[in-house]
């Protein structure tokens, strides 16, 4: 059992670090590493005793975020073109859990996907879009059927994946991430100072929200702006147990570069936090001003806009996160445990895709885990553990190019199984508990 420290953020008791994860153990031998029970068997996946990782495809491409419809059909978005085309469609025929058929189809590449009612919903880095999911034995969508959601999105090159979750009510919120590290006047130099006000703010770097079940929507007509602050939020997802919305930040890179002179590569490594947000209509988390210290738990001023590592100024009215993770591990998903086949611990936790790391060298990149929350009430009721390890397939990453896997997208299928991609090569594991 691996323990990693923890510390309770003072002024909020928020978790902070805390990570107990336990390894499966072997049955057949002493090698600690889970043994199969079926072809399809990944025992390299480190999980907690009594789980198992099937291996549903090795390579269906650079897949982003998942879906998973009550039949058990598979639906991935990617970031690059596989065939010709931007999705991918897998179906298990003989209930074994690998997939027996997979299929490709539509045109745009991105990130978000998610099914509301008798929809598919995904995004490019510029509109939202949906199909009417196939009905009798078809497995793709029809590409003629195909219809525009939102548009209107600025183009930008950096952040410029549009995630989205939807509520119960089918209004869909979607994540518009900050074109830059933290507005400042040139672009990650030493000496520039960030734009007071910041005019990313305005179009970026927060949360929008649009009317359910309306079509050809663009953000600047009918967007709502809902919450503001937020540098960029892959991880973005409705809780249907809270009835309310969730995000992680991306946080800000470079401190140690930029600022030398305040902080250390150690400071860089870990700040500032990764943080875990409960989001309410209006909210204002306050990048690009501010940026989380997990250590001292509280926001800061940033160093472009006259912070000293300590200085809060008009951080201390910035909306503060539920939980603080570690700075840099790039959370790109996030699930809440809505089905009961898990043991109890885990039913309306949090499930979080940690794609890894760039910004912490030289000291060793972290990340490349999903890790589990505790939740009740929609808050952390304990520590935070890692719960699939070793999926980048190498202990010591020096570059996340290193990693033979990343973990980008999660979703809970019908059977309560936990649904992994890869952003690499594109494999995707099924997380099932016993038998």
């Amino acid at each position: 059992m691996r323990i990693h420290q923890y510390f309770l953020i003072p002024a909020l008791a928020l978790l902070a670090f805390g990570c107990n994860n336990t390894t499966s153990e072997a049955t057949d031998d002493n090698s600690g590493k889970a043994q199969p029970n079926s072809q399809w068997d990944d025992p390299t996946i480190e999980l907690p005793e009594g789980f198992r990782a099937i291996v549903v495809a090795d390579s269906v491409g650079r897949a982003r975020h998942i879906a998973v419809r009550d039949n058990g059909d598979i639906y991935i978005q990617l970031s690059r073109e596989q065939n010709g085309k931007g999705l991918a469609a897998l179906r298990d025929e003989d209930g074994d859990g690998h997939a027996d058929r997979i299929e490709y189809f539509g045109s745009h590449t991105g990130t978000g996907i998610e099914i509301y009612g008798d929809y598919l919903y995904c995004s490019s880095d510029l509109a939202v879009y949906r199909y009417p999911l196939p009905q009798g034995a078809d497995l793709v969508p029809d590409e003629a059927q195909r219809t525009l959601v939102v548009g209107g999105f600025p183009e930008q090159d950096q952040h410029a994946s549009k995630s989205f979750t939807l509520d119960k009510e089918g209004q869909l919120y979607v994540n518009v991430g900050a074109p830059s590290n933290a507005c400042m006047y040139e672009a990650r130099t030493k000496g520039s100072t960030g734009q007071d006000p910041c005019p990313q703010l305005e179009w970026q770097a927060g949360i929008w929200k649009f009317a359910a079940g309306a079509l050809a929507q663009t953000q600047k007509k009918d967007g709502q702006r809902y919450a503001t602050g937020l540098r960029n939020c892959v991880a973005i997802q409705w809780n249907p147990s809270t009835n309310s919305l969730f995000a992680l930040q991306h946080g800000r890179d470079q401190l140690s570069y930029l600022y030398p002179e305040l902080y250390s590569d150690q400071d860089n490594a870990e700040l500032p936090a990764e943080e875990f947000v409960s989001i309410n209509e209006g909210d204002n988390f306050g990048w690009p001003y501010c940026y989380f210290d997990q250590r001292k738990g509280q926001k800061v001023l940033a160093p472009e806009y006259g912070g000293d590592t300590n200085i809060q100024g008009r951080c201390a009215d910035a909306r503060q996160p539920i939980l603080a993770f570690p700075g840099h591990m790039a959370p790109n998903d996030l699930i809440f445990y809505t089905s009961t086949q898990y043991p109890e611990k885990y039913h309306n936790g949090a499930f979080i895709a940690f794609h890894g790391s760039w910004n912490r060298a030289p000291l060793p990149q972290k990340g490349f885990f999903v890790a589990f929350v505790p939740m009740k009430d929609g808050q952390p009721a304990g520590d935070w553990e890692i719960f699939a390890d070793n999926i980048a397939g190498i202990e010591n990453i020096v570059s996340p190019r290193d990693a033979h896997h990343r973990p980008t997208g999660l979703a809970i299928g019908p059977d309560g199984a936990l649904f992994i991609t890869d952003s690499v090569k594109g494999k995707v594991w099924k997380v099932v508990y016993g038998g």
